[in-house]
């Protein structure tokens, strides 16, 4: 098994939440909010982009304790494994994350739907994937 990406990072999760935030921008995003959970901790990242059908907006989460249950198993990040260093973790793979899928972008191989299908807010506030999740990947024909 490979060691887990960025496990060991130092880098505070408000500055990487910033650069994917700039990310965004650069790419077109809007209106860009913070999600922050019972710990003040940010636990996702909301954000409207431009789509040929209109504005869509986006939550991107994080969850820092499956990054921390992993860590916990894994010999080279055990030492690390704490909560505060799995919310660190999360959100540098999702930063890295978020710049391959803008490269992807770039080529223009895929479209920012294509992107963040998975993540785009119902108006109902559940994303695509709780939603498809939730019917057993069953849609409806008015869907």
């Amino acid at each position: 098994m490979m060691a887990l990406l960025n496990y060991s990072t130092t880098i505070e999760a408000s500055k990487t939440v910033g650069e994917i935030q700039a990310i965004l921008a650069q790419h077109g995003a809007s209106k860009i909010v913070m999600d922050y959970g019972s710990n003040a901790s940010i636990e996702a990242l909301s954000f409207v982009v431009p789509t040929p059908q209109g504005d869509m907006a986006v939550r991107l989460p994080i969850k820092p304790d499956a990054v921390l249950r992993v860590m916990q198993r894994q010999r080279n990040a055990r030492s690390k494994a704490n909560r505060d260093q799995a919310i660190r973790v999360a959100w540098r793979i999702a930063k890295d994350w978020v710049q391959a899928q803008m490269a992807i972008l770039e080529t223009e191989m895929v479209t920012m739907s294509e992107i963040f299908l998975p993540y785009v807010i119902t108006p109902s506030g559940q994303t695509v994937f709780d939603r498809v999740m939730e019917s057993s990947f069953l849609l409806k024909e008015s869907e």
